[in-house]
């Protein structure tokens, strides 16, 4: 099993210190301690019964600062890293290429839901500067030297953003994080999430994740409200190009590791075969591992 969205941060030190306020002030309502390194992460694994994790840059620090993420990929043979990287930063290709050297690491996210200035402080669907990152050619070629996976969290009011830069760039792999913030009181056919059918064809290689499921439902464990999404997207993409993680430890406000895993066993659209794909098979197929 492995979970596709995890985070895992160290303590503050002279080099790496602790800068996102926002993020500080989260951590203090987790259910975990408020250092939750790569160590306390494989535990909590290992209590549930999942094999490995993707570690997902956590910005706690100045937000393109990937040291920790790195550390836990060379340390753990069963953790791979997405890293974080200004797209607009002079040298921006280069430091993706170093980052895609460093056995482990999958690619890279971009926060497109945030503002610019105030990046992982803030969420605005209004912001759009995800159109202007299509214009950094020579980032996306790195990308697609170093078969980078290119993972974004956006808001469904965002996806035609998205879906220009997928147009684009057809040749890259793409995750989408947490359900694109899909609204659970509108049905995924009727609202903005149906755009994303634009990107489930053989074209492009999409797959979106359901991911952080505690905190997009309006509802408590099995979180009923978000089935017809998952059922939304197996039907409109495939169980190939679903994909679970749990957002461990940022939904133990309100959630344990294991529920966030186990209301899969309650979806009823989905088979055995189904959660199987979705915890592991669908996402080693789009990063490619």
């Amino acid at each position: 099993m492995l979970d596709t969205h995890t985070h895992a941060w160290t303590r503050p030190t002279r080099d790496h210190p602790w800068v996102n306020g926002a993020i500080v002030d989260a951590i203090d309502g987790f259910d975990v301690d408020t250092v939750y390194d790569a160590e306390r992460l494989l535990a909590d694994m290992d209590a549930i019964g999942v094999d490995e994790a993707v570690v997902v840059g956590y910005p706690i620090c100045e937000w393109t600062d990937n040291a920790y993420t790195l550390e836990c990929v060379e340390e753990f043979d069963r953790l791979s890293g997405i890293v974080m990287l200004d797209q607009f930063a002079d040298g921006a290709a280069d430091r993706l290429r170093t980052s895609m050297a460093v056995d482990g690491v999958l690619g890279f996210r971009l926060g497109a839901i945030c503002p610019y200035d105030r990046m992982w402080e803030t969420f605005d669907p209004s912001v759009s500067w995800l159109r202007e990152a299509i214009d950094e050619t020579a980032f996306w070629e790195a990308a697609r030297e170093t078969d980078a996976l290119v993972q974004i969290l956006a808001h469904v009011d965002q996806l035609k953003d998205v879906i220009e830069l997928v147009e684009t760039y057809p040749a890259l792999s793409y995750a989408l994080d947490h359900f694109c913030h899909a609204d659970p009181s509108i049905p995924p056919e009727d609202g903005a999430f149906a755009d994303l059918e634009a990107l489930a064809t053989e074209e492009y290689d999409v797959a979106v994740k359901v991911s952080e499921v505690v905190h997009r439902s309006e509802e408590e464990f099995p979180y009923e409200d978000m089935h017809d999404h998952v059922r939304w997207l197996l039907e409109t993409f495939g169980r190939e190009r679903v994909v679970w993680g749990s957002d461990f430890p940022n939904v133990s406000d309100e959630a344990t590791y294991e529920g966030s895993l186990r209301w899969l066993e309650h979806v009823d659209c989905l088979s055995k075969k189904d959660r199987s794909w979705l915890t592991g098979r669908s996402f080693e197929t789009v990063a490619g591992i």
